[in-house]
This record gives structure tokens, sequence and C-alpha cells, in this order.
């Protein structure tokens, strides 16, 4: 289960996404981006955050801490906008935080150079995962003392919005044209070869087990969260099984 922590103070709204994400205080101590759930996406963009980014680090890349984030209205009523009102308002509950990376800066391509294994590891990734939010226009990257973090998944496993027809995408192509990292020589075949074979039933259903129960409840089609969390599983783990023709042809 992922770590809990009540938010206690609303800070800020963070504006560069659609779902209007908002940086808070909480009882840890520390800061947190919060991802709510009665944003336009749905909870179905947690998930995706938390199945993408707790596989993303059991594969040996950096994902800011996930935390589930206990949110109380109350917290935004001192807030002028009415927009971050309704949107807490309507989150009451078990949210999605992510640690809040201080001194880190987003990722530019021209000032920041990304060594070829390490883009071809994240371009497999996202192939995986189906992330078409990683590319030159939003790369979804902050880099920190030299380091390069992966943030932002909840657009990624498209699947889950259309589970009868799930079984159909298992085997589609990823486009890597427009991915923020291909200028880089990302070396796709050298990351399939180190990291499909990591990819289990076994791991996978680790990683579904830290999404809570409450977002995987009362999903059409399923008759409980365990049913949803095995289909997670066996979409993804048919993905990696192969021919894994749906890699990008790019770098080696």
């Amino acid at each position: 289960m992922l770590r809990e922590v009540r938010a206690v103070r609303y800070v800020t709204a963070l504006r560069e996404g659609g779902s209007l994400p908002g940086l808070v205080a909480a009882d840890d101590g520390a800061l947190y981006v919060a991802k709510f759930r009665g944003a336009a996406q749905g909870r179905k963009a947690l998930v995706a955050e938390v199945v993408a980014g707790e596989l993303a680090r059991r594969l040996g890349l950096r994902v800011p801490e996930l935390v589930r984030a206990e949110v109380d209205p109350v917290i935004a009523l001192g807030e002028p906008e009415q927009q971050v009102q309704e949107l807490v308002q309507a989150s009451g509950g078990t949210n999605l935080g992510m640690a809040f990376l201080s001194r880190a800066f987003g990722f530019d391509p021209l000032a920041f150079p990304v060594d070829p294994l390490l883009a071809g590891r994240v371009v497999w990734f996202d192939a995986l995962i189906g992330n078409v939010d990683r590319s030159w226009r939003n790369p979804n990257l902050l880099v920190r003392q030299g380091e390069l973090w992966l943030i932002d998944h909840g657009a990624s496993l498209i699947f889950h919005h259309n589970w009868p027809r799930a079984g159909a995408s298992a085997r589609r192509p990823f486009d890597a044209g427009d991915h923020a990292l291909l200028r880089f020589g990302p070396r796709v075949a050298a990351a399939d070869a180190e990291l499909a074979g990591l990819v289990t039933e076994a791991l996978l259903d680790e990683v579904l087990a830290l999404v809570p129960e409450q977002w995987l409840a009362d999903e059409p089609g399923f008759g409980s969260a365990d049913e949803v969390r095995a289909a997670y599983t066996a979409q993804l783990a048919e993905r990696v099984a192969g021919p894994r023709d749906w890699l990008p042809e790019v770098g080696g």
C-alpha cells in the first residue's frame, strides 16, 4: 500500500496540466503535488499514475514518491478561485500525491543531454504503457542535480477507458515520432533486452496492489476491485510477452 498522508493546507494551483493539480502541504511536513479524483480525467488518471509510476520505479527509472493523499475539502475554503474550490469539494477522500521535487526544473533537450541507454529505457517504458504525453512540446520530465525524473503518467494506459476493446490494443504500435528524447538516439532494442524480462505477472500484481480500492470499485463489467487489478495485469503481461513489434524502430 502507498504511504498515506493528510493534506492540511492547499498552497497553490499548478496550471501546467489540464487537470488543475495543486501543491498541498501535508501532515508529515512535506509538500506534494496533489492530483484530484474530482478532476475531469477522473479516478482512472490516478490509477494510471500509480500503475505507470510504480512500474517505472521498479524498472530503475526515477519517479517522485507517490502517496495516498487524504483530502478534507475544507482546506480550499480560503481559495479565492471558484474553480479550485469546486475541484477540491468534489475530491474529498483519497487522492494522489506526488512528492514535490525542490530545486528541480523542467527538462530542456537543448540544455540537458541524455545518455542513449537511458533515453532507450524511457522510450521503451512509454511504449509499454502507451504514454502519448512525453512529447517535445510537453516532456513531463524534470531535472534535479543532473538526474532525470519522470512525472505525470495520467494519460497512459488508454485501454482502461474501454475495457471491452482493451485486448485489441495489446499489440498497438507506439508512435515515438514526437517523443522528447528521440533526438538522443534512444537505444530501444538494448532497453528491450534489459527490461522486458523484468515485467512479470508477479511484478505487475505487486504494482496493482498499490492502487487504492476506492479507485477501482464499481468498474462496469467487473465484480470486484481484484478483478480489475487482474485485468490490468493481463493486459500489460500480454503486451510485453511478445512479439514486441509495437516497439518503435529507433536507436539501437
